[in-house]
């Protein structure tokens, strides 16, 4: 295991999951902040807005094309989609190949980055310093589908709902609270960035229908599957357990998992694994917190990999 300390920068750090991220490097035993990039924070203290954080960092703003001046060796590019390649372009002009992640959906269809969801893709890791971390819904549909794809009979149908931290920040309706106040807002109904991305990485059409609810962070995916042969629940929760029973961020339950249950949690929960009397429709639930398992804690998972620690240190495993 590398003992080796690593500078760690990350670029668009305001949001909800540039917080979490910081939380997460904060207790980490190998790296340590170099730079928190943040236009509207620009100056301010660290630990200021991220209490667990001890040090005397501020934010800073710096421009692209000198984020490789800040002699970082891993650089988390936490921005909105479409941002991504300048910041890339920066590095590849000047040189510099830290090992960069992007949160982002940019790369998550670009075969030349690593497509960083561990559970499934950690045996095609091929020491790529390029990594794309999932989508939040992404992740939590690949989970649901996978250990039941090679029996698809039809294109899995999910309905999605999201605490409105998912929709970032910046204000509008996704994450107004008093529009979401008893209330439950659908939005993207077909061509869902995550839709398109879960499609991709399966290699199957998967259908989605994501709303948001008036609760802060974690969300919840209803799976619906119908099958080519019956199968008893038995045989489902077999193939689920088998698939994850090495795997410390997700746990298969046999009730369905309920979103309240989520949030702070670094895991996910798949479990209901309801079938109809002909055994040839599934139903399946999967919680995850978004900000966590759906965004940071997955990227420190990557991270933590990339750099030869082991997989889920500084990352809260327990399930209490």
């Amino acid at each position: 295991m590398s003992t080796n300390r690593k500078r760690i920068g990350i670029v668009g750090a305001r949001g909800h999951t540039g917080a979490e991220l910081i939380r997460l490097i904060a207790a980490h035993p190998v790296l340590e902040l170099a730079f928190v990039s943040s236009r509207e924070l620009d100056g301010q203290r660290v630990d200021a807005h991220v209490s667990e954080y001890h040090g005397e960092l501020r934010y800073s703003a710096p421009a692209h094309e000198d984020l490789p001046k800040l002699g970082a060796d891993v650089v988390i590019l936490a921005l909105p989609n479409g941002k991504a390649e300048v910041c890339v372009a920066a590095f590849d002009a000047a040189g510099a190949d830290p090992l960069i992640i992007d949160l982002s959906a940019d790369y998550r269809f670009d075969q030349r980055w690593y497509y960083g969801l561990p559970e499934l893709t950690r045996d095609k890791w091929r020491g790529e310093r390029r990594i794309s971390n999932p989508g939040c819904y992404a992740t939590a549909m690949q989970l649901s589908i996978a250990p039941l794809k090679d029996l698809l009979a039809a294109p899995p149908v999910c309905f999605g709902v999201s605490g409105y931290s998912g929709a970032g920040t910046t204000p509008s309706d996704k994450n107004d609270p008093d529009k979401l106040r008893d209330n439950l807002m659908p939005y993207a109904l077909t061509g869902h960035m995550h839709e398109k991305e879960a499609s991709f990485r399966l290699g199957v059409p998967v259908e989605f229908m994501p709303h948001v609810a008036p609760h802060f962070r974690g969300l919840t995916v209803t799976t619906n599957l119908y099958l080519t042969r019956s199968l008893k629940r038995e045989e489902v929760l077999a193939r689920f357990r088998h698939a994850y029973e090495n795997e410390k961020l997700v746990s298969v339950t046999d009730e369905a998992p309920w979103v309240s249950r989520i949030a702070h949690r670094h895991h996910a929960e798949i479990g209901g694994f309801a079938l109809s009397a002909d055994g040839k429709r599934v139903v399946i639930v999967a919680t995850l917190d978004n900000l966590l398992k759906g965004a940071a804690t997955q990227a420190m998972q990557n991270i933590n990999r990339a750099i030869g620690v082991d997989e889920y240190t500084a990352i809260p495993v327990g399930r209490g």
